[in-house]
């Protein structure tokens, strides 16, 4: 019994990461995934740590490899994807208090993506403009999808043998 909930987990996180890759790639080809306000579809999964803990490392090496698939610099990928295992974190300490469980990410986003956009892009003195930014995205991906995709699952998770 404890190999078999322990194989559901992983393959769990496996799919979650593999939705946060094929989001991720989505948002990209259509051209949301970069510019001033960046949406993120896979974000809006950032909020599955209230229903499932597998889904912080499912969070995290979708966000690894989205991050390598899109050709972001090694940086982006390292300090992007702990910004997320953060969020995703927070988001599973929160998951008792779901309606604000979604800002975890967007506050870890807020604060290391910047830092990020601006060492590595060459953007140095617009720290404020990029923590907005990045700040409004977030809260359209986490905050208004994510919230839609909780009241979207939470009866059908709560009702099926998880």
């Amino acid at each position: 019994m404890m190999n078999r909930n322990k194989t559901k987990e992983l393959a769990l996180s496996g799919m979650i990461a593999a939705l946060y890759v094929v989001l991720t790639w989505l948002a990209n080809a259509m051209g949301l995934a970069s510019g001033a306000v960046q949406v993120r579809f896979s974000e809006a999964l950032t909020i599955l740590p209230v229903f499932f803990t597998a889904a912080v490392p499912g969070l995290t090496v979708g966000c690894i490899l989205a991050n390598l698939l899109t050709g972001l610099a090694l940086w982006d990928v390292v300090f992007g994807s702990l910004a997320t295992l953060i969020g995703a974190a927070g988001t599973r300490m929160l998951r008792n208090k779901p309606l604000i469980a979604w800002i975890p990410p967007v506050l870890s986003n807020m604060l290391i993506v910047p830092i990020v956009l601006m060492k590595v892009y060459g953007a140095p003195e617009s720290w404020f403009y990029l923590v907005l930014t990045v700040g409004a995205g977030e809260v359209i991906s986490c905050g208004v999808l994510g919230l839609l995709l909780y009241h979207g699952l939470k009866k059908v998770v709560n009702t099926a043998a998880v």
